[in-house]
């Protein structure tokens, strides 16, 4: 069953990978209505199966201990990032997951190197990072605006031609590097029209309730929309790589890009396929004793283990004379993840 929908889930995004070493033009290319055929009374449905997956592997994630995955949303503003985090990952394990909301750099972090801020936010092993707005930020809003370049306090060989693929390769290796010690890096451009960043504007100043989320510079940022346009399209092109592809996620319906994001995110951790850790036969063991005293405790007329009463099935590894079944079971387990490598 888990083949079966990790195949439906890399059918449903593929039409929204940025395929490495394609040269992007985002109008040409992505459409921000797509949505696949979907009607939105399915997706709600279809979220809630993408939230579960997300529960069922994030904490097979957290109880592994050995890999971290970093989620990296880009947009411009109203494109639903905050949306997209909170319905997304409202299913999930909150201890398991940290979210990062970059903004203008501090004194501190100006005195660092432009990824530094960055790599502090990093997550454990087990855990899942989501960098709202992430490390792109230096080759799109800094190319955008470069007097934010100059406030980086760079040595003056560092600002000359070249700077921006220079980045980008710095990016790639980084993810590179990342990737290769065990922390998967998805990333995710969620791909709204500027018609429907009117619309939302508008709804942020008719509503009170909204006002807060509005800013004056929203509509400056808005005149930039084709040179922003022209940094995205190049940015796409040259850091959608092998062990880090972009997704292009269209986002002027927001249930589809949520139920994009979530797809994504599960064929991530899908693809990684955590597993909880095997337990020692001495470990087993002592489990046993402890499970036979607590057994013992039972008030009278109660049930010696009350949850084993409840889900027999569920229970047998820790019942009595299972030791040899449960180890045949995690023998079979290796075994078949044995040949799925081989192959």
């Amino acid at each position: 069953m888990a083949d079966h929908r990790a195949e439906r889930i890399a059918d449903f995004i593929e039409p929204l990978r940025v395929r490495p070493g394609s040269e992007v033009h985002l109008a040409r290319d992505f459409d921000p209505r797509y949505k696949a055929g979907m009607k939105k009374r399915d997706g709600v449905e279809l979220l809630r199966t993408g939230v579960s997956l997300l529960a069922e592997y994030q904490e097979r994630l957290a109880a592994q201990g050995t890999y971290g995955v970093v989620l990296c949303l880009q947009a411009l503003d109203a494109g639903g990032k905050d949306g997209t985090i909170r319905h997304v990952m409202s299913g999930v394990n909150p201890q398991g997951v940290r979210v990062s909301s970059f903004k203008v750099p501090s004194a501190e972090e100006l005195d660092h190197d432009y990824l530094w801020r960055y790599a502090r936010r990093l997550p454990s092993r087990g855990e899942i990072a989501i960098f709202n707005r992430s490390h792109y930020e230096e080759v799109l809003v800094v190319r955008v605006h470069p007097e934010v370049l100059l406030r980086q306090k760079l040595p003056e060989r560092a600002l000359g031609e070249g700077l921006w693929d220079r980045r980008y390769r710095e990016i790639n290796r980084w993810e590179h590097y990342l990737t290769d010690n065990g922390f998967k890096v998805v990333k995710i451009f969620l791909n709204l029209s500027k018609e429907e960043q009117r619309t939302r504007f508008l709804k942020r100043i008719d509503l009170p309730e909204k006002n807060w989320k509005f800013s004056a510079a929203d509509v400056r940022e808005r005149r930039r929309w084709d040179d922003y346009q022209d940094a995205f399209s190049e940015m796409l092109s040259a850091t959608s790589t092998k062990w880090a592809p972009w997704y292009v996620v269209p986002a002027d319906r927001k249930w589809f890009a949520r139920i994009s994001a979530a797809a994504i995110l599960a064929h991530t951790l899908m693809e990684i396929d955590p597993q909880y850790p095997e337990v020692a036969e001495e470990v087993r063991k002592d489990l046993l004793v402890a499970k036979r005293g607590l057994e013992r405790e039972a008030p009278a007329g109660a049930p010696a283990d009350p949850y084993a009463a409840r889900h027999p099935a569920g229970a047998r590894a820790g019942g009595h004379g299972d030791e040899d079944r449960a180890g045949r079971r995690g023998r079979a387990r290796a075994k078949g993840r044995a040949r799925k490598k081989g192959r």
